[in-house]
Protein backbone atom coordinates (compact mmCIF):
# COMPACT_ATOMS: atom_id res chain seq x y z
CA UNK A 1 0.00 0.00 0.00
CA UNK A 2 1.44 3.26 -1.26
CA UNK A 3 0.75 7.16 -0.25
CA UNK A 4 1.49 10.23 -1.81
CA UNK A 5 3.14 13.16 0.43
CA UNK A 6 4.68 15.77 -0.47
CA UNK A 7 4.50 14.49 -4.39
CA UNK A 8 6.57 11.17 -3.41
CA UNK A 9 4.92 7.53 -3.49
CA UNK A 10 5.98 5.86 0.02
CA UNK A 11 4.71 3.02 1.36
CA UNK A 12 2.54 2.42 4.61
CA UNK A 13 4.50 1.56 7.49
CA UNK A 14 2.21 -1.88 8.01
CA UNK A 15 3.39 -2.66 4.41
CA UNK A 16 6.97 -1.67 4.92
CA UNK A 17 7.13 -3.61 8.46
CA UNK A 18 5.51 -6.74 7.03
CA UNK A 19 7.85 -6.88 4.09
CA UNK A 20 11.20 -5.88 6.65
CA UNK A 21 9.81 -9.08 8.56
CA UNK A 22 9.79 -10.95 5.39
CA UNK A 23 12.97 -10.40 4.54
CA UNK A 24 14.59 -10.84 7.83
CA UNK A 25 13.20 -14.42 8.22
CA UNK A 26 14.89 -15.32 4.50
CA UNK A 27 18.05 -14.16 5.41
CA UNK A 28 18.05 -16.24 8.56
CA UNK A 29 17.05 -19.10 6.58
CA UNK A 30 19.71 -18.58 4.19
CA UNK A 31 21.97 -18.04 7.08
CA UNK A 32 21.41 -20.89 8.99
CA UNK A 33 21.13 -23.52 6.22
CA UNK A 34 24.27 -23.68 5.27
CA UNK A 35 25.71 -23.96 8.90
CA UNK A 36 23.82 -26.82 8.92
CA UNK A 37 24.54 -28.53 5.86
CA UNK A 38 28.58 -27.74 5.56
CA UNK A 39 28.73 -30.03 9.18
CA UNK A 40 30.89 -32.86 8.77
CA UNK A 41 32.61 -35.30 10.73
CA UNK A 42 36.45 -35.78 9.44
CA UNK A 43 39.05 -38.03 10.95
CA UNK A 44 42.57 -35.42 10.69
CA UNK A 45 45.93 -37.01 11.02
CA UNK A 46 47.49 -36.32 14.40
CA UNK A 47 51.35 -36.53 13.09
CA UNK A 48 50.19 -33.52 10.47
CA UNK A 49 48.52 -31.51 13.34
CA UNK A 50 52.26 -31.82 15.37
CA UNK A 51 54.68 -30.98 12.88
CA UNK A 52 52.53 -27.16 11.81
CA UNK A 53 54.80 -24.40 12.78
CA UNK A 54 52.43 -23.35 15.21
CA UNK A 55 52.51 -26.48 17.31
CA UNK A 56 55.96 -26.72 16.93
CA UNK A 57 56.27 -22.91 19.02
CA UNK A 58 53.40 -23.58 21.26
CA UNK A 59 54.26 -27.42 22.65
CA UNK A 60 57.83 -27.34 24.73
CA UNK A 61 58.76 -30.75 24.48
CA UNK A 62 58.21 -31.47 27.85
CA UNK A 63 54.84 -33.58 27.73
CA UNK A 64 54.81 -36.50 24.85
CA UNK A 65 51.53 -37.26 23.47
CA UNK A 66 50.56 -40.83 22.78
CA UNK A 67 46.86 -41.64 20.74
CA UNK A 68 45.50 -44.67 21.26
CA UNK A 69 46.93 -47.87 21.79
CA UNK A 70 50.61 -46.45 20.74
CA UNK A 71 53.19 -48.03 22.71
CA UNK A 72 55.30 -45.96 25.64
CA UNK A 73 57.31 -46.13 28.40
CA UNK A 74 55.91 -47.48 31.66
CA UNK A 75 53.64 -44.82 33.64
CA UNK A 76 55.26 -44.03 37.30
CA UNK A 77 52.33 -42.42 38.20
CA UNK A 78 48.65 -42.11 37.04
CA UNK A 79 47.17 -38.00 37.65
CA UNK A 80 43.63 -39.00 36.17
CA UNK A 81 41.68 -38.91 32.96
CA UNK A 82 41.00 -35.04 31.37
CA UNK A 83 39.04 -34.08 29.11
CA UNK A 84 39.44 -31.19 26.19
CA UNK A 85 37.24 -29.36 24.42
CA UNK A 86 38.11 -26.68 22.51
CA UNK A 87 36.37 -24.70 19.20
CA UNK A 88 37.95 -22.22 16.57
CA UNK A 89 36.60 -19.72 14.25
CA UNK A 90 36.68 -21.70 11.09
CA UNK A 91 34.85 -19.32 8.47
CA UNK A 92 37.05 -18.59 5.69
CA UNK A 93 39.59 -21.20 6.62
CA UNK A 94 40.25 -25.26 4.61
CA UNK A 95 39.39 -27.75 7.16
CA UNK A 96 43.01 -28.61 7.15
CA UNK A 97 43.54 -25.27 9.02
CA UNK A 98 40.72 -24.85 11.28
CA UNK A 99 41.56 -28.45 12.29
CA UNK A 100 44.74 -28.14 12.85
CA UNK A 101 44.33 -24.91 14.69
CA UNK A 102 41.94 -26.48 17.29
CA UNK A 103 43.43 -29.80 18.21
CA UNK A 104 46.50 -27.86 18.93
CA UNK A 105 44.42 -25.81 21.47
CA UNK A 106 43.45 -29.42 22.90
CA UNK A 107 47.54 -30.11 23.00
CA UNK A 108 48.26 -27.25 24.74
CA UNK A 109 45.30 -27.64 27.39
CA UNK A 110 46.75 -31.04 27.64
CA UNK A 111 50.49 -29.47 28.54
CA UNK A 112 49.93 -27.09 30.59
CA UNK A 113 47.43 -30.03 32.76
CA UNK A 114 50.62 -32.37 32.79
CA UNK A 115 53.02 -29.79 33.97
CA UNK A 116 50.84 -28.59 36.22
CA UNK A 117 50.69 -31.94 38.14
CA UNK A 118 54.01 -32.91 37.31
CA UNK A 119 53.57 -35.66 34.54
CA UNK A 120 55.22 -35.62 31.33
CA UNK A 121 53.33 -37.06 29.18
CA UNK A 122 49.49 -37.88 28.12
CA UNK A 123 48.56 -41.41 26.93
CA UNK A 124 45.41 -43.74 25.42
CA UNK A 125 44.11 -40.32 23.81
CA UNK A 126 40.88 -40.17 21.82
CA UNK A 127 38.19 -38.10 20.61
CA UNK A 128 35.62 -37.40 22.99
CA UNK A 129 32.84 -34.93 20.57
CA UNK A 130 30.06 -34.84 23.11
CA UNK A 131 30.73 -37.93 25.30
CA UNK A 132 31.47 -40.54 22.17
CA UNK A 133 34.71 -41.71 22.38
CA UNK A 134 36.54 -42.62 18.90
CA UNK A 135 40.09 -44.58 19.67
CA UNK A 136 42.82 -44.17 16.81
CA UNK A 137 46.46 -44.30 16.86
CA UNK A 138 47.03 -41.74 14.16
CA UNK A 139 44.24 -39.34 13.74
CA UNK A 140 41.57 -37.09 15.50
CA UNK A 141 37.92 -36.85 15.12
CA UNK A 142 36.99 -33.21 14.14
CA UNK A 143 33.94 -31.36 13.66
CA UNK A 144 33.63 -28.46 10.85
CA UNK A 145 30.84 -26.31 10.78
CA UNK A 146 30.10 -23.15 8.34
CA UNK A 147 31.73 -20.37 11.65
CA UNK A 148 33.50 -23.07 14.16
CA UNK A 149 34.95 -26.41 13.96
CA UNK A 150 35.57 -28.56 17.03
CA UNK A 151 37.87 -31.10 18.84
CA UNK A 152 36.99 -32.37 21.95
CA UNK A 153 40.04 -34.98 23.43
CA UNK A 154 40.51 -37.43 26.13
CA UNK A 155 43.18 -38.52 28.03
CA UNK A 156 44.88 -39.51 30.69
CA UNK A 157 48.38 -37.55 32.12
CA UNK A 158 50.77 -39.53 33.57
CA UNK A 159 54.60 -39.58 34.52
CA UNK A 160 56.31 -42.13 32.30
CA UNK A 161 59.83 -43.91 32.81
CA UNK A 162 62.86 -41.99 31.82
Amino acid sequence: MTETHGGVAMMSRVGFSVRLIAVFAFAMGVAGAPARAADKVLMMPVDAALATTDAKAALDGSVSFYFGDTPHPKVVESFGEFVSNKKTNAFAKSDRETCQRVVLSNFITFQERAKQLGGNAVINIRSYFRSNEVKSDTQYECHVGFLMSGVALKGEVVKLAD
